[in-house]
Parts: C-alpha cells; sequence; structure tokens
C-alpha cells in the first residue's frame, strides 16, 4: 500500500519512501505509464541531449562527457543511478549535486501530473530530473540509462547522440541471456539520423542490425573512431577530427580510454551544436571523477573500491589489479546480490585473492553472508595438493567484513572492495567518506 501522499513539508526522505510504496514492483519496463506523465508535465528539453547505455562503462563516459563540456563553459545537466551514499548524488546541475528542495519541488509536480498512473520509484524520479532539467537553461544533458534501453525510462528522451558503451550479460531476468538479446535491446537508444555510437569492440549483430534499420548515424570503434597511446600520453582520433597529446583520464583503469573515446566520439558528432576546444578536453579528463570505479583511497594498506557486479566487469578488475605493482597480499571485502552471476565473477578474479571476507547485503535480493561465501569455496579453482588455497570468511555486513580485513592486512597488502554499490557505499560510510 502506498504511504500517505507527502506535501511541501514533508522532507526528501519521506518523499523516497512514499515513492518505494507507490508501485508493486521495483522494476515495471516499459516507457507507455512514464510517457504519459511526461506528457501531462509538459517536459521539454532545449539542450543537445546525450543518451549513455551500456552493460559497463557507462558512468565512466558520463562522467567524462559531463567534465570536458562543463571545461568548454557549457551549461550541463547529468542523470546517473544508483547513487552510492546520498540519493541527490542523481542529479548535477553544472557540476552541483540537486538539492533536497529542488527534488521535493520537482517530485510535488510529478505527483500531481500523475494522476491515477502508477510509477516506480526510478520512473518517477527520471520525470523529475528531467522536469528539473528543462527549467535549468542548459546546454547540454549527459543521462545514463537505468537498465537496458529499449524499454527504460529515460528512452522517453529522443537523444541527439545515444552512446552504447558495452554489451555483456547482466540483468538477464529482464533483457534476456544472450549477447545478442540484449544488444537489441540496448541498441534502441539509438535515434534515426542522429549519432549512434558504439565503443564495445565486436558489437552484437542485433545492435548492427536495428542502427541499419532505422536510419542511425552508427559510429563503431576501430570503424568511426580509435584512440592509440604510449606511456606518458594518447591520442584519439576520429571520423574527421584528431585530438593528440592527451593526458591519461583522471578514472583509472584498462577500459578508461575505451570510455574516454567514445565521448570524444560523442562530442565530434555534435560539433556543429557543441564544439569543444583541445584545453577542455585536457581539462576535462583531469577532473573527471566517478566515486567506487577502480577507486584507490589513499593511506596503507591501500584500499581499492569498485562497484563491479558482472563477470565482464570482473574481467577488467582482474586485469587492473594485475597492472597494479606488487602486493604480498590481497584481501577482497565481497558483497553481492542474489540474482547476479556470483560464480562468473568469482571465476574472473580467479586467485588474485588471497584472504575473501564475504559480507551480507541488506534487502530482498540481498544474499545471507553464509551462504555467499559457499558460492565463493564452490567457484574458485580447486587448489593443489600441499598447497594453501585462499581462506574464505563471513561477516553480517561490509562494514564488519572490511573491519576485519583492516585488522588481517600487513602494510605493503591491499584490500578489494567490490561486488555491488552497496558494498562500496557500506564502507565508504563505515570511512566517513562521501565517495
Amino acid at each position: 500500500m502506498p504511504l500517505s501522499r507527502p506535501d511541501a513539508a514533508t522532507p526528501l526522505s519521506g518523499w523516497l519512501q512514499y515513492l518505494e510504496s507507490l508501485h508493486s514492483q521495483t522494476i515495471d519496463l516499459g516507457l507507455e505509464r512514464v510517457g504519459a506523465v511526461a506528457q501531462r508535465l509538459g517536459i521539454e528539453l532545449d539542450a543537445v541531449k546525450f543518451v549513455v547505455g551500456g552493460t559497463n562503462g557507462k558512468g565512466s563516459t558520463c562522467a567524462m562527457l559531463e567534465a570536458i563540456l562543463l571545461a568548454a563553459g557549457y551549461k550541463v545537466g547529468l542523470y546517473t543511478s544508483p547513487h552510492l551514499i546520498d540519493f541527490n548524488e542523481r542529479a548535477r546541475i553544472n557540476g552541483e549535486i540537486a538539492s533536497d528542495a529542488a527534488f521535493v519541488e520537482q517530485f510535488q509536480a510529478v505527483e500531481a501530473a500523475r494522476g491515477g498512473t502508477s510509477l516506480t520509484y526510478f520512473e518517477f524520479t527520471t520525470l523529475a530530473v528531467l522536469r528539473m532539467f528543462s527549467q535549468a537553461g542548459l546546454d547540454a544533458v549527459v543521462l545514463e540509462v537505468g537498465l537496458g534501453g529499449r524499454l527504460d525510462a529515460v528512452n522517453i528522451v529522443d537523444a541527439d547522440c545515444a552512446v552504447v558503451t558495452s554489451v555483456d550479460l547482466d540483468h538477464m531476468d529482464y533483457l534476456g541471456d544472450t549477447r545478442e538479446k540484449i544488444g537489441f535491446e540496448k541498441a534502441h537508444i539509438f535515434r534515426a539520423g542522429k549519432p549512434a555510437v558504439c565503443s564495445d569492440p565486436v558489437p552484437p549483430q542485433s545492435l548492427l542490425d536495428h542502427a541499419a534499420a532505422i536510419g542511425a548515424d552508427l559510429w563503431l570503434f576501430t570503424r568511426d573512431f580509435n584512440y592509440s597511446g604510449d606511456r606518458q600520453q594518447w591520442a584519439y582520433g576520429g571520423r574527421e577530427q584528431r585530438r593528440p597529446a592527451l593526458a591519461y583520464p583522471a578514472l583509472r583503469g584498462a577500459n578508461q580510454l575505451l570510455n574516454a573515446s567514445a565521448a570524444l566520439a560523442a562530442l565530434e558528432s555534435v560539433r556543429d551544436r557543441l564544439p569543444v576546444p583541445q584545453q577542455a578536453v585536457r581539462i576535462g579528463l583531469l577532473q573527471a571523477s566517478l566515486p567506487g570505479r577502480f577507486q584507490i583511497l589513499p593511506g596503507q594498506p591501500l584500499v581499492i573500491l569498485d562497484v563491479a557486479h558482472n563477470p565482464h566487469a570482473a574481467a577488467v578488475l582482474a586485469q587492473n589489479l594485475d597492472n597494479m605493482g606488487f602486493h604480498p597480499y590481497t584481501h577482497a571485502v565481497f558483497g553481492m546480490l542474489s540474482d547476479k552471476d556470483i560464480a562468473g565473477v568469482v571465476a574472473k578474479i580467479g586467485t588474485r585473492i588471497d584472504h575473501w571476507y564475504c559480507a551480507g547485503l541488506p534487502g530482498p535480493r540481498g544474499l545471507a553472508p553464509h551462504a555467499l561465501a559457499d558460492q565463493v569455496r564452490a567457484a574458485l579453482p580447486v587448489t593443489p595438493a600441499g598447497a594453501e588455497g585462499p581462506s574464505v570468511q563471513a561477516f553480517d555486513d561490509p562494514a564488519a567484513a572490511h573491519a576485519a580485513a583492516r585488522a588481517a592486512a600487513g602494510e605493503g597488502d591491499r584490500i578489494l572492495v567490490f561486488g555491488s554499490f552497496l558494498t562500496v557505499a557500506a564502507v565508504l560510510q563505515a570511512l566517513g567518506r562521501r565517495g
């Protein structure tokens, strides 16, 4: 049952509780309901609209687009999900996180417009943010797709440039169990005659076919844009634009040049409307930040935070770990939701972890710590006779798991916190950090 309707005096926390109670399902894909309410709200975005989807890399690509456009002097709105610590993180205007009052004002408008239409938490939030952006006099908006593409609430927006960063197996209950099915869903953020950037090195045929069928202007990695680099710097090459002598992005990790080149291809594709000087690219890449994506905290022992929660992201994380210097032992604070491919993630990380600290996560999709520990043990490779295999322990929550890892880790060791946004957020909160 929905809670009683909030009003202007209700704090943001009360509104969020109300939103959670509004719809019988947490995820209910489809554009009919959210599109009807958007029409009643009269939402119009005059800005250049970037819509970014993909299995992994979309958050990083959004962060780089925002940072570069801000450095170029444009007014920019950024919508991402989920948040790590505070709900307000989901919307930024000109680099500033939206205030409680701004959200409450928009929630009131959506509530008044929806009438008897039932909206999910994500749909309600999306409409509120789009209305917020429509009133802010922006030059550009960067919108991250929540789940999939075709039926995601963000897809009510017609992108001036759509980006699909990668296509891999995740959310298979909703999107399908093959890359071809998932690629089909993600390709539906493309629009006829508009730039459609795909930075997946091996895009599914379904994505290529849909782009061709609707007449999108498809930009493919290696064919239409690429990057090259050495130890000191890197360069972007597009259809007509070249960006030489770039410093490496502030965002760490093996795939960040791929994400950066997707962002630069998107900007090249709309350069007639949003010209971006080279210096803005340089500054933006150095200023882009995204908590929880191979984020390394200062101090000893080293703490690495990564929200990797599917095998594709775990494979990138494993590569990033391999590229680091020597650490005697790696301790992993690990928490995953029950509907994720836990065995696939553990298999990709493989033998890089010496000690596993398995943490329970809250909510209906949370997994009990001992059940998670059992799945980790089952997924680990068999230890050769006479050798010592990795240890696996269970803890009630990520904070307790992290405390145990800190107590056990030597000064030269590293602690990896990964498996879910919830896992990373809980440890950041325990450390008193805001991301």
